[in-house]
């Protein structure tokens, strides 16, 4: 089972570590770092929560041509994260480069390579805006699915994905592959601007490798405890 990565999506420095400080300071956590935080600070906020023992999903999405993507990802390589995320619909060719550029780095570096993620439909986009907006000839479960399995021949270690596709991708792409789920809400609290949602529970029950927790814990009245809370759902769910 993997872990439940906290979104640290907060506007400063600061705001960062004022939730991360609340935590005991042996506890390991596993954080995500997305584009608002990684373009305000650099690749120092990542080195300094590395420092301190924590795992890192850097969440960056690249989406462009394939040497490009690769170069950057050469960078993130040599960081040491543990995930970090593309585009599936930049194509097979940009998503194997992608990898080569993180393995390449990481070699580099002398640290573990990061598992590859590719984003297939963000759970933001609904049905009727995959078919009016993209244009996409396939429903949503058909082009989860799709994507999956070009990430996956390509040479990506997992999908990010909505909880709710999880069973389908395992039957179609296999369980052997990485399924983390965004969209994870406790029990009656409001979607925010995700389309799909689910549970801790939910999401173990249908075969999420990771959660991916964000608003629900980082505006909660007790950040910590709300994390233990959701982990120990997330981890007691029978699977």
């Amino acid at each position: 089972m993997g872990p439940l990565i906290i979104s640290l999506d907060v506007a400063q420095r600061a705001d960062l570590f004022q939730l991360i400080d609340q935590f005991d300071a042996n506890e390991t956590l596993t954080v995500k770092i997305g584009m608002g935080m990684f373009y305000g600070e650099g690749p120092q906020i990542v080195r300094d929560l590395l420092n301190m023992g924590h795992h890192i999903f850097l969440d960056l999405k690249l989406h462009d041509i394939p040497n490009t993507v690769e170069n950057g990802m050469r960078q993130i390589g040599r960081l040491g994260v543990t995930y970090t995320t593309v585009h599936a619909l930049g194509g097979a060719q940009m998503i194997a480069q992608a990898k080569r550029g993180l393995l390449s780095g990481a070699q580099d570096a002398g640290v573990a390579p990061a598992r590859l993620l590719a984003v297939t439909e963000l759970t933001s986009i609904t049905p009727q805006e995959l078919q009016a907006e993209q244009n996409c000839r396939l429903d949503m479960a058909d082009q989860v699915v799709s994507l999956a399995q070009l990430a996956k021949k390509a040479g990506a270690d997992g999908v990010i994905t909505s909880p709710l596709e999880v069973p389908t991708l395992q039957k179609q792409v296999g369980k052997d592959f990485l399924y983390v789920t965004p969209g994870i809400r406790p029990h009656g609290a409001p979607q925010d601007d995700q389309a799909r949602t689910a549970t801790p529970r939910e999401a173990a029950l249908k075969g999420s490798n990771a959660l991916v927790i964000g608003r629900p814990i980082i505006q909660a009245a007790n950040p910590v405890n709300t994390y233990h809370q959701l982990l120990e759902e997330w981890e007691n769910a029978e699977r």
